[in-house]
């Protein structure tokens, strides 16, 4: 019987995560639901996308993830004259061995966090994006691959977008997940006041997971069972949105794919080797709702956002789950 079928492995995955999770919560108070998100979106090999308006913790809860797992943060600043070898990497010449030698851009960290992604030109926007599908850069004919783990947090504001390069569907697809920090309950926010630290340099976690320890999560996530009867209803959750008569198109079959995936990650952060009908549920509108687009936009992106979570509860409320 293997580590898996026996339950050591998903043990073993259960107090890596609880030990993930708390160390986390010393530093993001009162987000207990946004720090179990992130470490599905992690544990299911995806990007996540965090749309909220400016210092909610958004850096700090990136910066905390990749100190948690002892593992290189690196932040980009995206700003309309942002080059993507800015963000990949250059050829520079060495006049010592006489030939161009490939400097590593940013990119090339375990945790990267893009902030404000669309405030950079598309053709700045496709280079990370290229990088996050690929896991690897091509430069000058070589190709040089990014770190492992490797997660990129990208941010957006979703209020101001003058002077901005909003991502197409298409891009957008490329993210696991979209989620909303929100303000901090006012006790919450007092506890927040009270710290010593005034920006994340000055955070100090001890690392409670290494490299390796993600990458086995990662491995072990995409072997979860998922019974017949819960991925038919993924499939009716998908195939409900390209019906939805609000929606533009529908959900594309990476959607369904992502779905999958993040439930498998949601039951082994939850000490179980199978996925329930919660799990996707639960992730249902973290997984979906950014690749859906309204026939009507809504006046801004917060009411849009709103407009789309609303429709796909009411999808959720149709379809009764497996038994």
């Amino acid at each position: 019987m293997s580590d898996f079928a026996s339950g050591s492995a998903v043990s073993d995955a259960r107090q890596i995560l609880d030990r993930l999770r708390a160390n986390m919560r010393l530093t993001i108070k009162g987000k207990d639901e946004v720090v179990d998100q992130v470490l599905v979106c992690l544990v299911a090999g995806g990007h996540l996308l965090i749309e909220d308006l400016p210092g909610v913790g958004k850096t700090t809860l990136a910066y905390s993830l990749a100190r948690s797992m002892d593992c290189s943060f690196a932040r980009i600043q995206f700003t309309s004259d942002l080059l993507p070898s800015d963000v990949t990497g250059v050829g520079i010449y060495d006049e010592q061995v006489k030939e161009f030698v490939f400097k590593k851009g940013p990119v090339f960290a375990n945790v990267v966090l893009a902030d404000e992604i669309n405030r950079a030109t598309p053709k700045t926007q496709s280079a990370l994006l290229e990088v996050m599908e690929r896991g690897k850069v091509s430069a000058d004919g070589s190709t040089h691959a990014a770190g492992t783990p490797f997660m990129v947090f990208a941010t957006q504001n979703p209020v101001d977008y003058e002077g901005t390069f909003p991502l197409p569907e298409s891009q957008l697809d490329r993210f696991l997940m979209r989620l909303r920090m929100g303000y901090p309950k006012a006790a919450d926010e007092l506890d927040i006041l009270r710290a010593a630290h005034t920006s994340y340099d000055s955070i100090a976690l001890e690392p409670v997971a290494t490299r390796a320890d993600i990458l086995r999560l990662q491995a072990l996530s995409g072997q979860v069972f998922i019974e017949d009867s819960v991925l038919d209803f993924v499939l009716r959750i998908v195939a409900a949105t390209r019906t939805e008569v609000e929606f533009r198109a529908g959900v594309s079959v990476r959607g369904g794919l992502a779905l999958k995936r993040a439930a498998q990650a949601r039951a082994l952060l939850l000490g179980r080797d199978f996925v329930v009908p919660e799990d996707v549920q639960e992730l249902t509108a973290p997984v979906l709702a950014h690749r859906l687009a309204l026939c009507r936009p809504g006046s801004d992106a917060l009411e849009e956002r709103q407009m789309i979570t609303a429709a796909i509860r009411r999808i959720l409320a149709a379809l009764p789950p497996p038994v």
